[in-house]
């Protein structure tokens, strides 16, 4: 089980939404809209990502790392490697 699985379909959904801002950033490219129109959506949707990114990053602590780190040794040193390369990529992106 993941961290995640509680809130499963409300990430599903919430990746349904920023899927529906990226077709929506597609016809304002094909339809000529305003640069900084465009701009503003990618923005949007970028944070939209972010916010998704933070919540999974959460869970993964709360559940994954925090089980991990109650048994000890290897397994609590990788998962805790693993939680800060993710949050050094989210902080690089």
């Amino acid at each position: 089980m993941h961290g995640y699985t509680d809130t499963k379909d409300e990430y599903t959904a919430r990746l349904r939404r920023i899927e529906g801002q990226v077709r929506g950033l597609q016809r304002m490219i094909a339809e000529d809209k305003y640069c900084i129109d465009i701009l503003t959506q990618v923005s949007a949707a970028t944070r939209a990502l972010q916010s998704v990114a933070l919540g999974l990053l959460e869970d993964h602590l709360a559940h994954c790392v925090a089980h991990a780190a109650a048994e000890g040794g290897p397994v609590a040193e990788e998962k805790l490697r693993e939680a800060t390369a993710a949050i050094a990529r989210l902080v690089r992106s």
